[in-house]
């Protein structure tokens, strides 16, 4: 529960701590992920010919969960960066928050893989898939907004702009891979895979509303 001093503004100073060592750990769990989701690919040694076009033609499934995830994770690196620029002094909420939202990315080439093997056929291989987005997304915007309502933390006022456009894209984000479970599940998985383009509008349109007009 806040107490009459964190309303005001005027907490311990024991209570903060620099963001440096937190944007580090961050920056070394975006590239640890992105890296592992290249593991999932991979042929077969000593094919002969026929097996060896067989055996890249089998792949190609995994380039495109590879392409699509790495696509996710670095968006979410990106949003991370841009969330922290405003960021002058962490406590232990959104410590726990980062933290919480690091796990889920670094869980994300677990769901590619499978998605790799399973998700033109199981729609619960897709829903996992989306609902890790969406927990990495959530945990995010409620970062977001714990920077906005403690005002100790911000090295900086946050534009009304970049609000805007951090409450649509991680907004957006949640209702699309919420839609492509409830797609996959009720037309089918291949079809909720192909909703994921829809993230694509979604994310130019946040874009430009960070810009200053």
């Amino acid at each position: 529960m806040a107490t009459d001093s964190d309303a005001a503004g005027t907490v311990p100073e024991g209570a903060y701590s620099s963001p440096g060592r937190l944007v580090a750990l961050s920056d070394s769990v975006y590239a640890i992920a992105l890296t592992l989701l290249v593991l999932n690919i991979s042929v077969p040694g000593g094919l002969e010919h026929s097996q060896f076009t067989h055996a890249l033609h089998d792949v190609w499934p995994r380039l495109g969960t590879y392409g699509l995830s790495f696509v996710v994770i670095a968006a979410l690196w990106r949003d991370h960066r841009q969330i922290f620029e405003f960021v002058g002094r962490v406590d232990g909420a959104s410590i726990r928050l980062t933290l919480a939202s690091l796990g889920a990315v670094a869980l994300l080439p677990f769901p590619t893989a499978m998605l790799s093997d399973y998700g033109g056929r199981e729609p619960l291989v897709v829903t996992f898939y989306a609902a890790t987005i969406c927990a990495a997304n959530l945990l995010h915007l409620l970062l977001f907004v714990r920077l906005l309502r403690h005002a100790p933390l911000r090295a900086r006022a946050i534009p009304r702009r970049v609000v805007r456009s951090t409450a649509v894209d991680h907004a957006g984000t949640i209702l699309i891979s919420s839609a492509t479970a409830a797609v996959a599940w009720a037309v089918s998985p291949t079809a909720g895979l192909f909703l994921w383009l829809a993230a694509l509008p979604c994310g130019l349109v946040a874009r430009r509303m960070r810009r200053p007009w």
